[in-house]
């Protein structure tokens, strides 16, 4: 997607985030501040991608900080978090892809710009209803399938995926994806280990990259090859619709994710904060 006038105000509150995050001293802040700033002022143009504008941001920050890890301590209390919840919760969905997809959409609930006990309070309402509803041509496309990637988003909705992943590998083989290195509170391999979830998760590579979403100018080669030969691309999160809705629709992509930012949901024609699963 290319940027809107809104994303500016949200990428610029995403510096400050990051920036909180990293460091505790005052000049350090000032420091990454301005020097984040002045990328934002340089890249933010007519037709750039939101997502790799924040890339370089983030990068901005880690340098100036010393910190390449800023969303640690978030990305951990999100996994407690979670856990909680889906102890809590997991007696009312079945087996079976139509409540499986939509517990793992519940936990795209989880938003580092969210207050915790407010993603809590979404994420204990009970199931979740899609605006744009393909969750029914989910199973069939599955069971067409011989190789899946599933494009894994925040650290924290990981619990959440379990359940259809391990339904999936059932059908066909599913390969997890995860970014290479931190970026705001994507999960990674690192998070896969401290979670204590390898063996549960499987198959696992990474998009080669430190960004949200995929940039494909900078993903392995690993990942490209495994992109274009997959049958089914399944999606979660509004960083990956961000940066592969531009592609040629092939009924390849099943997207999963909650529309967090009037941008995201302008292009889907949906309300703010509701959620879609949609096959493009």
């Amino acid at each position: 997607m290319r940027v809107t006038h809104h994303c500016n105000n949200c990428l610029s509150k995403l510096v400050v985030q990051a920036v909180e995050l990293a460091t505790d001293h005052p000049e350090v802040r000032e420091l990454a501040c301005r020097r984040a700033g002045l990328v934002l002022s340089e890249k933010f143009q007519p037709g750039s991608i939101s997502i790799v504008i924040a890339a370089e941001l983030h990068e901005a920050v880690k340098k100036a900080t010393g910190n390449p890890d800023p969303y640690r301590k978030m990305k951990d209390g999100e996994i407690v978090m979670a856990r909680k919840l889906y102890n809590a919760m997991k007696g009312l969905y079945r087996e079976n892809f139509e409540d499986y997809l939509k517990l793992a959409a519940l936990g795209n609930a989880i938003d580092f710009f969210r207050p915790v006990e407010e993603v809590k309070r979404e994420m204990s309402a009970g199931k979740i209803e899609f605006t744009i509803d393909d969750s029914a041509l989910l199973e069939d496309k599955v069971r067409e399938a011989r190789r899946i990637l599933f494009l894994a988003d925040n650290t924290g909705e990981i619990v959440f995926d379990l359940p259809l992943l391990q339904l999936m590998r059932k059908h066909a083989a599913v390969t997890f994806v995860v970014k290479a290195a931190p970026v705001q509170n994507d999960i990674t391999l690192d998070e896969i280990k401290r979670a204590g979830l390898q063996d549960s998760i499987g198959d696992v590579i990474t998009t080669g990259t430190a960004t949200a979403g995929i940039d494909f100018s900078v993903a392995s080669q690993e990942f490209i090859e495994a992109f274009e030969t997959a049958d089914l691309v399944f999606a979660k999160g509004m960083g990956y619709y961000e940066t592969l809705e531009e592609l040629p629709q092939r009924k390849r992509i099943f997207y999963c994710l909650k529309a967090k930012c009037q941008p995201v949901a302008d292009s889907l024609n949906v309300p703010l904060h509701s959620y879609s699963a949609m096959l493009r």
